[in-house]
């Protein structure tokens, strides 16, 4: 819950000359919802970056008063992020709301950003893997294999979201393998291959070439970083010389 409408304009134009020049690296903007229409129509039609939103509700109208549809954001949006643990842990989203959420997504066309992560008391006492197993079975429980392969995943630990405690590169390999293992039991290893799954959680210019050259993160959700133009800038920089090596 950042920026403005003219702020989220001016930062997105502080970006687009660096961004719209990278090959080889999608790169996914998600600014609020009252700024989607405008940085859509004023900045991005002619250019290779995608826009998302930060959540949606699964129902496509009705008396939901303050809630946003998919059918609202389809005219917009190629993807959405669903089941962010502030979503979960602020406004009490179960697994099953994030599923539900995921159906909707897939139906109308929109790519979900899947997030799943444990809070510090799990990590702590060793819960991680079985949090983020119980969150990752959740979010694909009757989503087709052809669904399921266009998924995106965000691995983001809720202790290191803003907190400046970001998860080394090792263990984000190692809970990004764990998810792919899920994948593979709940559809096959192909499928498990080729779904993205990225690390978030304090992700900045200077860590993110850790997170990458690992060999199971495919990519980062970036919070914070992104609201400095230069930062996500060389965040994007950095992913693309990081991923050409790999």
């Amino acid at each position: 819950m950042n920026k403005t409408v003219d702020e989220a304009l001016d930062l997105v134009e502080d970006m687009m000359d660096d961004l719209d020049s990278f090959e080889g690296v999608e790169v996914v903007l998600c600014p609020p919802f009252l700024a989607l229409f405008a940085v859509q129509t004023e900045l991005l039609e002619d250019t290779e970056i995608k826009l998302g939103a930060q959540n949606m509700y699964w129902e496509e109208e009705g008396a939901f008063t303050g809630e946003v549809s998919p059918l609202m954001l389809r005219e917009f949006c190629d993807y959405v992020i669903i089941g962010h643990s502030e979503r979960r842990t602020l406004f009490g989203e179960t697994d099953a709301d994030v599923n539900r959420k995921v159906k909707a997504a897939f139906k109308h066309d929109i790519t979900p950003i899947i997030a799943v992560g444990e809070n510090l008391a799990q990590n702590e006492a060793g819960q991680a893997q079985e949090v983020v197993e119980r969150q990752v079975r959740g979010a694909f429980e009757g989503i087709s294999r052809q669904d399921a392969s266009t998924a995106v995943i965000a691995y983001e630990p809720i202790w290191a979201i803003g907190t400046g405690k970001a998860a080394n590169g090792e263990y984000a390999n190692t809970i990004s393998a764990h998810i792919r293992k899920i994948l593979t039991e709940l559809y096959d290893a192909e499928l498990a291959n080729v779904v993205r799954i990225q690390y978030g959680g304090s992700v900045n210019a200077k860590n993110i070439a850790e997170y990458l050259s690992q060999p199971e993160v495919d990519g980062a959700l970036v919070g914070g970083a992104s609201l400095k133009a230069n930062d996500f800038v060389q965040i994007v920089a950095t992913t693309l010389e990081v991923t050409a090596r790999k």
